[in-house]
């Protein structure tokens, strides 16, 4: 609930005042639709924005509106630099996109600061496309969409697994996800690291 501040006090913005503010309970009550005015909360919106550096497969930053964000990509997890085939899909989104424009939706902010959100590659003559769902169909990244939000988000990387694309070229057995990577010891990432050779 957003309140807003006045003269007089708060006041909760779309809901209905029925009883005087005490600590025995509430002193608003929602409109009999149950549903709240919030003013100034918007659906995101996508803004322009050129991409000045690419960290790894899925952290960027992006230059919009004069601001520069650290960017966290949605949707897919891509391996570490230090992590096999990590190289290669930075290599991979470095010539797809540096100095390239975007549109940028921003999410929100993960722990670490980045602003998570997706981004959006523009294509001459059609409709946008999404960097996450390319990166899984080259198989430079794994798919993260928990909610199954994305409808065929499954399907890309299994069509990049039985095509052994990127990451996926020796199987998917060998592919270890960057989750289990960033848990390891220096010792175990050295055993584990290598991977199949490119």
């Amino acid at each position: 609930m957003l309140l807003v501040a006045g003269s007089i006090g708060a006041a909760a913005v779309g809901a209905l005042p029925f009883a005087s503010r005490s600590c025995a309970g509430p002193a608003w009550e929602l409109p009999a639709n149950g549903l709240m005015r919030v003013a100034g909360l918007t659906a995101p919106k996508a803004e322009s924005g050129r991409v000045v550096r690419v960290v790894d497969g899925d952290t960027y930053d992006v230059l919009a509106g004069g601001v520069r964000y650290r960017v966290r990509l949605l949707g897919v997890d891509a391996p570490e630099l230090d992590q096999a085939f990590g190289p290669q899909a930075s290599d991979s989104v470095t010539r797809r996109v540096q100095l390239q424009l975007v549109w940028l939706t921003r999410r929100g902010v993960d722990l670490y600061g980045r602003t998570l959100a997706t981004v959006r590659l523009p294509v001459a003559g059609g409709p946008t496309l999404a960097l996450d769902s390319l990166l899984v169909v080259r198989g430079w990244a794994w798919a993260w969409d928990p909610k199954r939000r994305v409808a065929g988000r499954a399907a890309q990387q299994a069509a990049a697994v039985a095509g052994r694309r990127g990451l996926w070229k020796c199987g998917a057995g060998d592919a270890l996800p960057p989750k289990l990577w960033r848990q390891f010891n220096y010792k175990n990432k050295r055993r584990y690291g290598v991977g199949c050779t490119w």
